[in-house]
């Protein structure tokens, strides 16, 4: 998956490349910074970093990883957080995308960033985390080489734990109003019993096996046609049928049902578009969306050899979380991506909090599938893309 969120400690990832949340001095410092400089081996760190410093804010320079599981160690220096008002954006988004380009420069497929400047260094860390992902989306999206399938770099954002990852309070409040509101917890565990949604459906389960009421027009019809029946049985009674005739209520039958055939054409319909491969409706709707192969499969965090598996391959069925990503990139409605999930043999449950937080963004018409990956991880849900 071209990006995605991981908790763990960043030393012990494996990957072509890790950063160092670094000073400009790149000094030993403490924090992350100091965790990678004894993990890697501070002596030999602390010799090729003086070889590289001082650097400026914002900036990217490479060292070997030496006794780090990965092959490269890249040291940023992240702005201080001095009130969001003195440039300290796009210094932070600075570090993300220089990192990024100098680790494709050196061939790397694979690279986990921390929270660059939520330590000690203060930045907000909801804040730091949409930078991050807001940054690493927007470098996912502009280097794109459609001719080099093995162009595309997997990014990790690494937390150590669930106090070093925040989200809006905002956002987070309206997710989980949402979820109160619309999460059934079937088991009664999880803490989101939503009892008005409970009452509705135990109205509507017991209202849907309760016969409607007839109108007056349908007692007519059948006061007509009993008074019909009556009136042939009085002209036929007592006369021999012959052998081969119909009776006058099996003509009637006959008749009615005439009168309401099957709608096989719209049947027929229904069996042609369930019968269209999944991969020809996605084909239809970039289409109709206007959108390209590159832009979707990036916005949906897809990475290009699975995109293209699902794109050519006739029978190919995606999994649950690829298809919604597919709907969140190609911004379809909570109808069309219901559509969709149908085709592929899936649905969107209440009873299921990943479907739930999903629905939330749809209907919302949020689309950012970075922001929607950010409130899953906070709920410890699987994350989209693949």
């Amino acid at each position: 998956m071209p990006l995605t969120i991981i908790r763990n400690d960043i030393t012990k990832i494996r990957a072509d490349a890790v950063v160092n949340a670094a000073n400009t001095e790149l000094q030993m410092g403490g924090g992350v910074c100091g965790a990678i400089f004894s993990a890697a081996g501070a002596r030999k760190l602390q010799t090729a970093c003086d070889k590289l410093a001082p650097i400026k804010t914002g900036e990217a320079v490479i060292t070997p990883g030496f006794n780090l599981p990965a092959k490269y160690i890249i040291h940023t220096a992240g702005p201080v957080y001095r009130g969001g008002n003195n440039g300290e954006e796009e210094l932070l988004r600075l570090c993300y995308i220089n990192s990024l380009n100098t680790a494709r420069n050196k061939g790397c497929k694979s690279i986990a960033f921390p929270l660059i400047s939520s330590g000690i260094y203060g930045y907000p860390k909801d804040e730091a985390l949409n930078v991050a992902t807001g940054a690493a989306g927007e470098w996912l999206l502009q280097n794109d080489n459609n001719t080099d399938i093995d162009n595309d770099i997997e990014i990790s954002i690494v937390v150590f734990d669930k106090t070093s990852f925040e989200i809006s309070k905002k956002l987070l409040g309206e997710v989980e109003g949402f979820i109160d509101e619309n999460y059934e917890d079937k088991d009664n565990t999880g803490g989101h019993e939503n009892k008005r949604m409970r009452e509705s459906f135990k109205v509507e389960k017991s209202e849907r096996f309760v016969r409607p009421p007839r109108s007056a027009a349908l007692e007519n019809i059948e006061d007509i046609e009993s008074t019909e029946d009556k009136e042939a049985e009085n002209d036929f009674a007592g006369l021999p049928l012959p052998a081969k005739s119909i009776a006058p209520k099996q003509k009637l039958s006959l008749q009615k049902t005439a009168e309401f055939p099957k709608p096989a054409a719209a049947l027929d319909d229904i069996v042609k578009r369930l019968d269209e491969p999944f991969s020809q409706t996605l084909l239809k709707l970039i289409d109709a969306k206007g959108k390209t192969d590159v832009e979707v499969y990036k916005r949906a965090n897809l990475d290009r050899k699975l995109f293209s598996k699902i794109r050519t391959g006739k029978n190919y069925i995606p999994s649950k979380k690829t298809v919604v990503a597919l709907s969140v990139a190609l911004e379809l409605s909570l109808a069309e991506t219901d559509d969709l999930l149908e085709r592929a043999g899936f649905a969107l449950s209440r009873s299921v909090m990943f479907d739930v937080i999903v629905e939330y963004f749809i209907a919302n018409r949020k689309y950012n599938i970075f922001e929607i990956n950010n409130v899953l991880f906070k709920y410890d849900q699987p994350i989209l893309g693949g």
